[in-house]
């Protein structure tokens, strides 16, 4: 049996992640982002140490790293040390580690209170005004953003969304999507007649579109017909933010993400319970749906 390595060059870790990557390539690609983008904040802090010594010690001082020095929230910090917990597995498993040093490291203490600020009607109405609808961008961008303000469809679900998916009849519209985590576009969220009326101007431009092609699709000069991605959704959306004023300064707690929770706090308002709240929003755990209660519940969307 191979000894564990008491240290990994920079060098070597390097040769290993690349290693890694390629076995996720069966991953979806948001997972393999997700990975990278969090491995690559690993390597800068080994860099800056000189090597890494494969000990649960050694994984503690960098979590501190993320926590004191890059001062990440802690979702942030979970997401980087699963993203090291499962690199260090996969090196457990080629030979190079007898141990896993993550295998037992959490993030700080769990912080149950939503970051992410909901929108008020005001700024909901003014975020919509913002968007100019001339050109097949805004009607695009329109439709993105009513369809997550009034129906709560997140990124993953927008950038995951065919032509295919869309069904339409003289007085209804639907679209089935596959959620975070799941591998079947088996839920069905029915749109409001808003985000219809924003839907069919937008099809206007998608009068050529094939069943197979993506519901959102870049329009961009050098990325026209190609998928929009989750980050290409978060950049309209905080342009529209940024410009309408909207963000003033609080870039961490207004962003995308909001206009999901708005529209999961406009339901809450309403008198949903948590079992209607989870099935809405296609919110995985009850804890969480409950959780969203506690905290919004008694919370008023301010006119």
């Amino acid at each position: 049996m191979k000894q564990s390595l008491p240290k990994i060059s920079l060098e070597r870790l390097l040769v290993l992640h690349s290693d890694f990557l390629t076995e996720l390539q069966n991953r979806t690609p948001e997972t393999r982002g997700t990975y990278e983008r969090s491995l690559r904040e690993f390597l800068r802090w080994v860099q800056t140490e000189g090597e890494f010594r494969c000990t649960e010690e050694h994984v503690l001082v960098y979590r501190d790293y993320l926590e004191k020095r890059k001062k990440l929230k802690n979702a942030s910090v979970m997401t980087y040390i699963t993203a090291l917990r499962q690199f260090f597995t996969h090196l457990k498993k080629i030979g190079v580690l007898q141990e896993n040093p993550a295998a037992k490291i959490k993030a700080g203490k769990f912080q149950p209170h939503h970051t992410r600020k909901t929108l008020t009607l005001p700024q909901i109405q003014k975020l919509l005004q913002t968007i100019e609808r001339n050109e097949e961008r805004g009607f695009r961008d329109y439709a993105m953003i009513k369809a997550m303000i009034d129906c709560g469809l997140s990124e993953i679900e927008l950038v995951r969304a065919n032509m295919s998916d869309l069904k339409i009849s003289r007085n209804k519209m639907h679209l089935a999507v596959q959620g975070k985590g799941k591998k079947h576009k088996d839920v069905i969220v029915q749109f409001t007649p808003p985000v219809r009326e924003a839907m069919r101007a937008y099809l206007v431009f998608r009068t050529k579109a094939e069943p197979h092609d993506p519901l959102f699709m870049s329009a961009g000069n050098r990325t026209r017909g190609e998928r929009m991605t989750s980050r290409g959704i978060r950049e309209r959306v905080n342009h529209y933010l940024e410009i309408s004023g909207i963000k003033n300064g609080e870039a961490r707690k207004i962003t995308a993400f909001s206009l999901r929770h708005s529209a999961i706090h406009s339901f809450i308002q309403k008198g949903a319970s948590a079992e209607e709240l989870q099935l809405q929003f296609r919110i995985e755990r009850l804890a969480t749906a409950k959780r969203y209660i506690e905290q919004n519940g008694k919370t008023k969307l301010k006119n």
